[in-house]
């Protein structure tokens, strides 16, 4: 079997494609670097299983000649980050849509299976406990670039539905929920390595709003083997699926998790939207995902706690701050 994973060197992709090389499967990697890294790849270049492309998927020609060869695409590649997304609508809009639309027309020839990353922004205001597939979706104002990025990824849905209803194109769509683990950096905006580096730090832990507001955060390990089930299921094929974890926290909660198993002095500092992002900027009081649809066609459920996640997060920065302040002498093997 031969995968294409877009976004490949991206937090998610790396590790997708970490979990495909180790079933054995080729591994083709499409990313631009636009918020993906070689880091996080360095170790699978050289594997004979891996083939990297540093090129954008909107090069339509080197496309469709991946999509070709793959016998499956996990198409992963998008603006990511709330920051990213208020900052850069225009390019939040065009490269999901345009990417997700010519991943589908390059995969329609040869009617190959497409994964498609959507997102639970897609539920916007929804005010359900928690989310359903088949939930009513309630957005904000177009005036409010923040909901550019859920109206992009809802529109990346209603085109791969499209392509598989119309012409015949297999497709699976993850909504997936807040995935946190080793290699996801808070430069765009995600909370937990934030937090994490900030208490590592010894800076102030900044939570916006009251701090009341409640996530659920998925191990990135637990998703990928969603994802794999899912592309792996017949039964998936055309359907929408939440992928995540339903464990509850508030942001303030977490904030304390993170302080405490840091062990970091650290105080809780709490920003306002308006601060942190723009006047008027909108935020969801819960996102809490109901699972039953992903276990009932996969028969899995998440496994990794809470706990269990910050503490790896925090080993990896805590390496990772380790490594930068080493001296140059002991980066350098021995026998370099």
């Amino acid at each position: 079997m031969t995968a294409l994973v877009t976004g490949g060197a991206g937090f998610i992709g790396s590790h997708l494609s970490e979990a495909l090389v180790a079933r054995g499967e080729r591994v083709i990697i499409l990313d631009d670097l636009s918020t993906g890294s070689v880091n996080n790849i360095r170790h699978l270049r050289s594997h004979p299983l891996v083939e990297c492309y540093f090129d954008s998927r909107m090069e339509r020609s080197l496309l469709c000649e991946l999509v070709d060869e793959a016998d499956v695409v996990y198409h992963l590649a998008a603006a990511v980050g709330v920051r990213r997304i208020i900052e850069s609508p225009v390019r939040t809009i065009e490269t999901n849509v345009k990417g997700t639309e010519l991943v589908l027309e390059c995969a329609r020839k040869k009617k190959k299976m497409v994964f498609i990353a959507s997102t639970s922004e897609v539920y916007g205001k929804n005010s359900h406990a928690a989310f359903r597939e088949d939930d009513d979706i309630v957005l904000g104002p177009s005036s409010r670039s923040r909901w550019s990025y859920a109206t992009s990824k809802l529109l990346d849905e209603f085109l791969a539905l499209a392509y598989w209803k119309e012409k015949n194109v297999p497709v699976v769509i993850g909504r997936l929920f807040n995935t946190v683990g080793p290699r996801q950096t808070g430069r765009y905006g995600m909370v937990l390595p934030t937090l994490v580096r900030q208490a590592l730090n010894g800076d102030p832990l900044t939570v916006f709003g009251d701090g009341r507001q409640t996530r659920c955060f998925g191990y990135v390990n637990d998703v990928v083997e969603a994802i794999l089930r899912l592309v792996s299921c017949p039964a998936a094929v055309g359907e929408v699926v939440n992928i995540g974890n339903d464990e509850e926290i508030s942001i303030e909660a977490l904030a304390r998790m993170v302080k405490q198993r840091t062990q970091s002095a650290s105080p809780i500092q709490f920003v306002s939207y308006d601060q942190a992002y723009a006047p008027g900027f909108e935020d969801m009081q819960r996102r809490v995902p109901c699972l039953e649809k992903l276990a009932a066609l996969t028969g899995f459920r998440p496994t990794t706690n809470l706990e269990v996640i910050v503490d790896e997060v925090i080993a990896y920065f805590s390496a990772r701050k380790s490594e930068s302040s080493a001296p140059a002498s002991a980066l350098v093997s021995p026998a370099a």
